[in-house]
């Protein structure tokens, strides 16, 4: 049979090529062509037909010891889906840390922004040393205080991430516990989060803090103070286990812990000198660089996709697809009614817009979502963010009138604010419960700010935690660093 379809193909093909025999008059001249090309066809087939019985015999297992000495690699099969939804979410995670990672910019650059020419090299000093020592302690020690099982109130005291990693047939063993992205790529998008929490003292703060004493207290936030309230949430402590405390990707674990630790160490440091009048008079100590500010708010929304969006934790399933789609169109509609929120309420007390208000109601629309952006509709958590917008606007002129000095308004965006979110996910969750959500407020505030009053108060007797008033006067980047962000033209 074979050899007739040869046969029938060719001749097709002999017709198609050489049109000119179907018109030919000599009739006989063109039966001999078509009688020729059939003995080749006819000829070809034999040889084909002969070759592949030769292929078959060699093919034949009549040598088994030679089978089993091939190479592995040669043996190894092709790659299957468990492997290929596997690659997939550890790259998906990896990116995602990676958008984390961005959001260091966006706090550099907003806190850049917020604060007066003068301290501008040692805040933005702050911010990429904060970030270098993050990554360090959480290798060093913070991530396995977090994530090592050892009891559900104390981490395990193991040091050093270990390098060990999931094999394939881990991978593609099935069943709960196989694993479905990569430990490292796991690693690397905790560790964006911790810088982030650290990330928010650094604005609080801004202008009067020493440097050094900073980065002293950024080695104990990241390594010890963090990680052990992470690990009582989301390492399989108490909180998580015992309490059902939910927070999905950290209103309260990275946000309200990052603001407790600012309005502790705000506490210790004291307010900016000029910022308050004896008579209880707020002076407004405006934002240098306003374009800066809103660029950092910009980046730090795209950033918080990956904050958001990667905690979803994967990406190579139809549900987990939906998910992270819905994550996504959560976050940005809960910023977005955080500005517009802001900006009525600026309208409403001052008669004007304030840009300042509308990037801090972005932040807060983004910080009131993050503890559930999942649940909700679209359109309620644009409701979420935009009460975010107007808790945040509150809480700013609340913390002046008690004189507690927040530059960027840190404490009101990331803990008045994460208190909120915390709270919001009993709106659309209904697997959370009130107690849980507020006995998990209460821990993490308290534990953070106690262990911060008690550290910043150790720093200061040790090395003194606020630079001189001849020394704010000058800048904080000629006392702590030595040089301008904007050095002026000298007249002659």
């Amino acid at each position: 049979m074979m050899r007739k379809y040869l046969v029938a193909l060719t001749l097709a093909f002999s017709f198609m090529m050489l049109p000119s025999w179907a018109q030919a008059e000599d009739s006989t001249l063109a039966a001999d062509a078509i009688q020729s090309a059939e003995g080749a066809v006819l000829a070809a087939a034999d040889a084909t037909a002969e070759a592949a019985s030769d292929a078959m015999e060699a093919m034949t297992p009549a040598e088994p010891e030679a089978a089993a000495e091939a190479p592995a690699e040669e043996a190894a099969g092709p790659i299957t889906t468990v492997e290929l939804a596997y690659a997939m979410d550890t790259f998906y995670f990896l990116v995602t840390g990676a958008f984390v990672m961005w959001m260091a910019a966006g706090f550099a650059m907003l806190e850049a922004g917020l604060v007066r020419t003068k301290s501008t090299v040692e805040i933005l000093t702050k911010n990429v040393a904060l970030f270098a020592i993050a990554c360090i302690m959480y290798l060093l020690i913070g991530y396995n205080f977090m994530y090592t099982e050892a009891g559900m109130y104390f981490p395990g005291v193991d040091f050093i991430l270990s390098m060990d990693d999931n094999t394939a047939a881990a991978v593609t063993a099935g069943g709960d516990d196989a694993p479905y992205y990569s430990n490292l790529s796991d690693f690397f998008f905790q560790v964006v989060f911790v810088a982030t929490a650290m990330s928010i003292v650094s604005g609080a703060v801004a202008e009067r803090m020493k440097l050094w004493a900073f980065l002293a207290f950024a080695v104990v936030m990241t390594g010890v103070i963090y990680p052990i309230q992470g690990m009582w949430s989301w390492g399989g402590g108490f909180l998580g286990e015992t309490f059902g405390y939910s927070d999905y990707a950290g209103s309260g674990i990275v946000h309200l812990c990052g603001a407790a630790a600012a309005l502790a160490l705000v506490l210790v440091v004291g307010p900016r000198k000029g910022k308050y009048g004896p008579d209880g008079r707020v002076n407004p100590i405006p934002g240098a660089n306003l374009p800066l500010a809103t660029l950092g708010t910009f980046i730090l929304w795209m950033g918080w996709f990956g904050f958001n969006g990667g905690s979803e934790l994967k990406v190579a399933a139809v549900d987990s697809a939906n998910n992270v789609a819905r994550v996504f169109v959560n976050t940005n509609m809960a910023a977005a009614g955080g500005v517009i929120a802001a900006l009525f309420m600026a309208k409403l007390k001052y008669g004007k817009a304030d840009l300042t208000m509308a990037l801090n109601g972005a932040l807060a629309g983004l910080v009131s979502i993050t503890a559930d952006p999942l649940s909700p509709s679209a359109f309620l958590a644009t409701g979420i963010g935009a009460v975010g917008g107007v808790i945040v606007f509150m809480s700013i002129l609340f913390f002046d009138k008690i004189k507690i000095d927040d530059p960027v308004g840190a404490i009101s965006v990331h803990g008045t604010v994460g208190i909120w979110g915390v709270l919001a996910v009993l709106i659309a969750n209904g697997d959370a419960t009130f107690s849980g959500q507020i006995v998990g407020i209460a821990v993490i505030f308290g534990w953070t700010f106690v262990t911060t009053l008690i550290v910043g108060f150790i720093i200061k007797a040790i090395m003194g935690v606020r630079i001189s008033e001849e020394e704010e006067y000058e800048g904080a980047d000629l006392a702590e660093c030595g040089m301008e962000a904007y050095p002026e033209f000298k007249q002659s």
